[in-house]
């Protein structure tokens, strides 16, 4: 897991980080964690199998359809890659 240092916080930033990490019950340092998480998380992250089931809504897919797709799917395991 990555480490980050902070260098030159100004000394009210790091009272104020104290106090509100005491306020959530957590350690300075994991409400620094939350805060850089709620502020580089995306938005509005789409999540694959979401955005999978719009799609076949969109299009009509029905459950018979799907069902034949999920019947013809190849279960052969992948073969490793080689870097011959």
């Amino acid at each position: 897991m990555a480490m980050l240092t902070v260098r030159n916080l100004p000394d009210e930033i790091h009272r104020a980080l104290r106090v509100r990490a005491a306020l959530h019950g957590h350690s300075t340092e994991a409400e620094v964690r939350e805060i850089l998480a709620l502020a580089v998380r995306p938005e509005a992250r789409v999540r694959l199998g979401d955005a999978l089931a719009a799609l076949g809504r969109q299009i009509g897919l029905t459950s018979e359809e799907a069902e034949a797709l999920h019947q013809a799917r190849d279960r052969t395991p992948a073969e490793p890659l080689s870097f011959d």
